[in-house]
């Protein structure tokens, strides 16, 4: 297999090294906020977001207030992507239907779909105010059917940002608080004097709040681990190096730390953009953060054959993929480990974040190996049920229960076994699961 890398970013060991420091300091500050509750949140609010409100929960004047900033030709735009996204997330939900079955005579098996009964929505916002994760978090809670959602987005120069209250707001948000970062993940899942706890926390963020997800997990439900942005752009020779450039640039700016591979079998276009890449960042308007993010994480790799850029791309495992090739379909069918795909080069990951529809909140670190991204499934809980409503079948199945906990050395599951066959008995009616 001949893998050649043109660039390489930040070793592991020091990515590993960053991690550690991270951890640490979420897990200080999760304890702060569970023995302080709300005075450690307002701290931490102050120290990080200069922001000591009243109350952190808008009132409706307030969201009101806020949403009365925002123009006409945003408010369209927010309504135009929050209409395609409520669409889609709409369609994946008539996907999912309850079930009841009988599956032997008398015996009655099946399933609901129940809805989590609280969720946490952040919308991050430190960099850049994230207007678009309001809609991918909240309408899709919404549209699961979750009685109590409540959102949280940091201020933005010390206030509430009109345009993700509108968002919030607009999405279906039951409660909409001005809060950020790891105060504001904590707050949600450990609950405070002024918060009331969820079951559930999803969105998106930056380091610390994609820790403080992963340590609060088990004591409340998550979506996935969504970190950093990474973004992965697969192309062969029927693109050119201004196009890869453009893709990869576009997500490095969300962060410092945002990892962007360019994998391609075209030494040449390989070569190219980094050029491109070059000339990019003397223009962009981002490239404080672009640059550091491509310098530190960002990546070319040239394979030989398409197959080894396949492997190569599994392995990777990268949150987003474009893939702009002669062989998109190709890569549709055989890629399975990602966390979303954009298909040809009139498709984007910008306008997957934004617009388009589909949800942007997908896993990061490798986690698209066992995950996909946040879908409204995410906020349903499929719950099993059983009902037996003969008494043939409950002596039936009684039999065969009773020996099945004997064979385990179960006898007190074994009794309830036979006193439904004592009670409901006679002789067993056989449905050829084998001899006596």
């Amino acid at each position: 297999m001949a893998v050649t890398y043109l660039k390489r970013g930040k070793p592991v060991e020091e990515r590993s090294a960053d991690d550690a420091s991270v951890r640490s300091v979420v897990e200080a500050t999760l304890l702060d906020i569970e023995t302080r509750g709300d005075v450690a949140v307002r701290e931490l609010s102050a120290k990080f977001d200069n922001y000591t409100p009243a109350r952190f929960q808008l009132s409706s004047s307030e969201i009101s207030a806020a949403i009365q900033k925002v123009s006409d030709r945003e408010m369209a735009d927010i309504k135009f992507a929050q209409t395609q996204i409520r669409n889609f997330a709409l369609a994946q939900r008539s996907t999912m239907t309850d079930l009841e079955v009988e599956t032997l005579p008398g015996v009655i098996l099946g399933h609901r779909n129940i809805p989590v009964q609280s969720v946490g929505c952040y919308v991050p916002g430190g960099k850049f105010p994230m207007v678009a994760s309001a809609h991918m978090s909240v309408i899709t809670a919404s549209v699961a059917g979750v009685p109590r959602i409540a959102a949280s987005a940091p201020p933005v120069h010390g206030m509430p940002h009109p345009a993700m209250v509108a968002a919030m707001h607009l999405a279906g948000a039951h409660e909409i608080y001005v809060l950020g970062g790891i105060q504001a993940i904590g707050a949600m899942a450990i609950g405070t004097q002024a918060i009331k706890p969820v079951h559930m926390i999803v969105g998106p963020g930056n380091a610390y709040v994609a820790e403080a997800k992963r340590q609060l997990y088990g004591r409340v439900g998550i979506d996935l681990f969504a970190g950093p942005t990474e973004t992965m752009v697969i192309a062969d020779d029927t693109v050119d190096a201004e196009l890869c450039a453009t893709d990869l640039l576009g997500q490095a700016e969300h962060g410092y730390n945002s990892p962007a591979v360019l994998l391609t079998n075209s030494h040449a276009l390989a070569e190219e953009t980094l050029l491109e890449i070059e000339r990019i960042l003397k223009i962009l308007p981002t490239a404080e953060t672009a640059s550091v993010s491509w310098a530190d994480y960002g990546e070319v790799i040239v394979c030989d054959t398409f197959d080894e850029m396949l492997d190569v791309a599994n392995d990777v495992c990268s949150e987003h993929v474009q893939v702009m090739t002669d062989r998109d379909d190709w890569f549709l069918e055989n890629m399975h480990s990602y966390g979303a795909l954009f298909l040809g080069p009139r498709t984007n990951v910008a306008n997957g974040d934004k617009v388009i529809g589909t949800n942007h909140t997908l896993p990061t670190k490798r986690a698209g190996r066992y995950t996909g991204g946040l879908w409204v499934g995410k906020f349903l809980k499929t719950h099993s049920y059983q009902r037996i409503e003969s008494n043939a079948a409950a002596s039936a199945i009684g039999e065969y229960g009773s020996r099945l906990c004997m064979l385990e050395g179960f006898v007190g599951h074994a009794e309830q076994c036979n006193m439904r066959v004592r009670r409901y008995g006679g002789k067993a009616i056989k449905y050829g699961f084998g001899a006596d």
